[in-house]
């Protein structure tokens, strides 16, 4: 049975002091009785809008800092940096002024040489009753734009893919911190007992690897659980082991018991492990998973129809429709985080060169998959509680590298929600003229951050974590909620 977590009754010095030692080590669902005790008070009769489903393992209730517009996350990651002046961010200034001078100063730092202005070779054209414009390259997800908010202001510190794929998943292109993943399931943890509350689909394993979904120092059940990586097809990719080739079920519950009872004998005696305790709660995540996940990564049950929808049928678009699909099913079974990367070792989105056929070819593959996976969660009526979020670590620079290239550009580039709170149609600050730096409601990473936590109930500055002797959160110590963006 479910109970409200309260706050802890006052009690002696010595006696709390200890209690909140043992409580901060202990991984055992108690990292959620901590994110609990700095939430307000509240009683069983609050309304259910204001409640979010604990753990897996922890058997409590927590309540959010305020009611949430999302439950869930899917984060289409384009790792390489697509182009915003060539997808969601028109410069007429830019075609008109194609082949000059850029007419202001470069950044300090700049990742490599950079020529003259180069337009779009893309032309845009405006869709829906927003009326908001679309590039040629992504006509099916034009269809769409009425539910897009368009972040065209979004801006980072690194020009560098590691750095910058680290500061977008975990706030921080310097240290390894936590993924934003693994907050969400630190504050929120899962709606469903029998999977991971995030997961991972084909993830790349280079600029940042497993820090992009790692939990870092916060409890382990936190990490994401990896499905596949990039270097492999979708459709080859499965969570691995899911099935004991020798135990029944019967078998292996006997066996995990026994190995629980010897470890909590051992945690008796020699005091809390968090490492030890991630461990076992591990095994039994593992042990419940094998009745749901095997039928989720068969998609064999989906009709022809839902199978075009997403692209399968289409050697093209097959690979990331698989990976969409798949979102859709974690998602709708209750997974707090899916993140889907689109990436290979030859083109990425990284064109230095090339950007007509590499740009050409990249969004061929995740256009019609994209458009899919939205189409699917409105009608399955899962749109207005999933936030959907698509971009990579950068965008490119509006000058040229080479004839026919682009550079990486941190300082102004476009993501896009969709779903999930945020107003559809609409689109959320500005770059300059010619689409090289954020110029109006400028939104850093750490504001990214905070106004995904916020949409998911979460106040970015009350979700720390204390570790090393100083309380962590997302944000650092920057970050605004950005207000506007939301429905």
């Amino acid at each position: 049975m479910k109970r409200h977590v309260q706050p802890f009754e006052a009690m002696p010095n010595d006696i709390a002091g200890d209690r909140r030692r043992w409580l901060r080590t202990s991984a055992i669902g108690f990292g959620h009785l901590a994110f609990a005790s700095m939430l307000p008070n509240a009683s069983t009769a609050d309304p259910p809008s204001t409640r979010t489903t604990a753990g897996p393992s922890d058997g409590e209730t927590v309540v959010a800092h305020h009611p949430a517009r999302a439950k869930r996350v899917i984060f289409l990651f384009m790792k390489g940096g697509p182009s915003h002046v060539d997808t969601f961010d028109p410069k007429p200034m830019l075609d008109r002024d194609d082949g000059k001078p850029l007419p202001f100063d470069l950044p300090r730092v700049t990742f490599a040489k950079q020529g003259n202005l180069l337009k779009s070779p893309w032309k845009f054209h405006r869709h829906g009753e927003s009326g908001l414009p679309v590039s040629e390259l992504f006509p099916n997800v034009a269809r769409h734009i009425d539910d897009l908010c368009v972040l065209r202001s979004v801006h980072g510190t690194n020009p560098a893919h590691g750095g910058a794929a680290l500061k977008l998943h975990t706030g921080s292109d310097q240290f390894v911190r936590p993924s934003f993943g693994s907050w969400l399931v630190y504050g929120l943890g899962s709606e469903n007992d029998n999977l991971p509350a995030f997961v991972t689909i084909c993830p790349t394993l280079a600029h940042g690897g497993v820090n992009n979904w790692g939990s870092a120092f916060l409890p382990a059940h936190c990490q994401g659980t990896p499905i596949g990586n990039a270097s492999r097809a979708a459709a080859e990719s499965k969570i691995e082991y899911i099935s004991h080739p020798s135990l029944d079920r019967t078998q292996q519950r006997r066996q995990l018991d026994l190995i629980s009872a010897m470890n909590q004998d051992h945690l008796r005696q020699v005091g809390p492990n968090a490492s030890l305790e991630g461990r076992l709660r591990s095994f039994e995540l593992a042990y419940r998973m094998q009745t749901e996940v095997p039928e989720i990564q068969d998609l064999t049950s989906e009709t022809q129809t839902t199978r075009q929808l997403y692209g399968l049928d289409d050697p093209v678009t097959a690979d990331f429709g698989h990976q969409c699909l798949l979102a859709r099913r974690f998602a709708e079974r209750g997974v707090r985080f899916i993140q889907v990367t689109h990436s290979d070792s030859e083109v990425q989105w990284d064109q230095h060169g090339n950007l007509y056929q590499g740009h050409s070819k990249n969004a061929a593959e995740v256009d019609k998959p994209i458009a899919g996976l939205l189409a699917d969660l409105k009608a399955r009526g899962l749109l207005d509680d999933t936030l959907v979020l698509w971009g990579g670590e950068f965008g490119r620079t509006p000058t040229a590298q080479g004839n026919n290239g682009r550079d990486h550009n941190p300082h102004g580039f476009t993501m896009w929600m969709a779903g999930g709170g945020v107003k559809g149609g609409f689109a959320y600050g500005a770059t300059d003229d010619y689409g090289y730096y954020a110029a109006e409601n400028k939104m850093h990473v750490h504001d990214l951050h905070a106004t995904l936590l916020h949409l998911m109930g979460i106040d970015h500055e009350r979700l720390t974590y204390r570790h090393a002797g100083r309380d962590f959160r997302l944000t650092d110590v920057a970050g605004h909620v950005a207000h506007n963006i939301l429905a």
